[in-house]
């Protein structure tokens, strides 16, 4: 009411001059125009590494910190790497454990006694690829390195079924995604401790504290709005048959012997001895670690072959691995700028304390950021530094914050043409040229997963 009588005096043009000065200072916060920045140039694609690395130089320089010298940018991001260091061995030793499984031969076996087990049903067939898929995140936690082996020898008998691969690509997809946000072992003991640490981390100020058992309780609404994504997938969307080429593949047979010999037990003794190690000690480095050596002193792979192996682990996780230590970093000089707390308090008169409102945003932002750095693991530290605090002053208990920094970091993994959890199926679906990266996996899983997570997230949030 008084804004009437104010309106066109001074006083009025007074308070306008002063909103757009606010939101001008809020626009060039470094915590937004590092994120920006960064989502700008990962949909240009340039490489993530060399994103996050501009990104988050241009926001200490922003935020007024030195290149070099102590409290400078390089301090900041040399200071971060320390919180993911465990998380990058671990996927180095993992992606290493997954090339020396690949040496054996024993994924390749693995796919042809399936095609024979599954007997012409579709059904069967994809019940065993989504235990594959969750069990590759969990139990025998080798990511995605199975794909391009065991898949392809498949394609023919899903050609004959009339199996829509994009249907296929969203089970691939549900395995790779839904364990490791609700369940508390191999990638998801990762996820799980990522999310843990930095709500810890960013809530030293207000005491919250959170467990993994704390993370396990609330995460497994996520899972069912996704198991309901991947069921219209199949039964709806995906349902109809869908016809493709028989095209035969280099190095696919049908008479190979599928007879397990010294090096196949050897490996199988070397998952029983990850999965043991990993329930004992609850660390996936030493877990994976103990599943190497196994594999190295009975020679399952050769003396001359083990730095192959390790080479072949670098190159299919070591990437991700510098994503996660630079990711570290990344938040590290966005926290010491000091202009998370203006953005918060910017951030809640926007949202004027509406949590229906908040969620929604945080659930977005989530959704374009994960969109642009394609890994969730990476985006976690990312988000924590702004959602936490946010989160708290808006009301939401921890609770509701871990359901909505869990969504918002998986949020734009399925979907991103940067991510695993597309990459992946494309790898193996696409062997024979037949199937689009971006319009049979991206799309699909984008609009399945995505938004049942983002609805799952927002309503769950209002009541936890």
């Amino acid at each position: 009411r008084c804004s009437c009588f104010l309106r066109g005096t001074p006083l009025a043009a007074a308070a306008n001059k002063k909103e757009g000065g606010l939101f001008m200072e809020n626009l060039l916060n470094p915590v937004i125009v590092a994120v920006l920045l960064l989502c700008v140039l990962c949909l240009l694609k340039v490489n993530v590494l060399l994103s996050m690395l501009v990104s988050l130089f241009v926001a200490g320089l922003i935020g007024g910190l030195p290149l070099v010298g102590d409290d400078s940018i390089m301090s900041s991001v040399i200071a971060g790497f320390s919180g993911n260091a465990e998380t990058a061995l671990a996927y180095v030793l993992l992606g290493t454990f997954a090339s020396a499984m690949a040496y054996t031969g024993i994924t390749e076996i693995l796919s042809k006694k399936i095609a024979r087990a599954v007997g012409g049903n579709k059904w069967i067939l994809i019940g065993i690829l989504l235990v594959i898929a969750c069990a590759s995140q969990n139990i025998i936690p080798i990511h995605i390195a199975y794909i391009p082996i065991l898949v392809p020898p498949l394609l023919a008998m899903m050609n004959k079924m009339k199996l829509d691969r994009r249907g296929v690509a969203c089970t691939i997809a549900f395995g790779h995604k839904a364990p490791y946000i609700a369940v508390p072992m191999g990638f998801g003991l990762i996820f799980m401790g990522i999310i843990r640490d930095n709500i810890n981390d960013n809530a030293k100020d207000f005491g919250w504290k959170v467990s993994v058992g704390d993370i396990t309780a609330v995460n497994w609404i996520l899972a069912v709005a996704m198991f309901i994504g991947l069921a219209i997938a199949l039964f709806v969307t995906y349902r109809k048959p869908r016809e493709y080429k028989d095209v035969q593949l280099e190095g696919v047979t049908e008479t190979e012997d599928l007879t397990l010999k010294y090096q196949h037990w050897v490996t199988l003794a070397a998952i029983v001895v990850v999965v043991a190690l990993q329930i004992k000690f609850g660390s996936l480095p030493v877990a994976a670690l103990g599943g190497l050596l196994v594999m190295f002193i009975f020679q399952a792979v050769k003396p001359k072959d083990i730095d192959e192996q390790f080479q072949g682990g670098i190159k299919l996780m070591g990437f991700i691995a510098f994503v996660m230590l630079v990711a570290g970093g990344f938040a590290t000089v966005l926290k010491n700028t000091g202009a998370v707390n203006d953005l918060v308090t910017s951030a809640i008169s926007l949202m004027g304390g509406n949590k229906w409102i908040a969620a929604t945003i945080i659930t977005l932002i989530g959704l374009l950021v994960t969109m642009g750095i394609g890994t969730s693991f990476g985006t976690v530290p990312v988000l924590a530094v702004l959602y936490v605090p946010l989160c708290h002053q808006m009301g939401f208990s921890p609770a509701a914050t871990i359901v909505l920094m869990s969504a918002a970091a998986a949020l734009g993994d399925a979907g991103s043409p940067a991510s695993d959890t597309t990459l992946g199926p494309t790898s193996g679906l696409n062997a024979d040229g037949q199937h689009d990266h971006i319009w049979d996996t991206c799309v699909p899983t984008f609009l399945h997963f995505n938004i049942p997570l983002m609805i799952a997230a927002i309503v769950a949030a209002q009541f936890l």
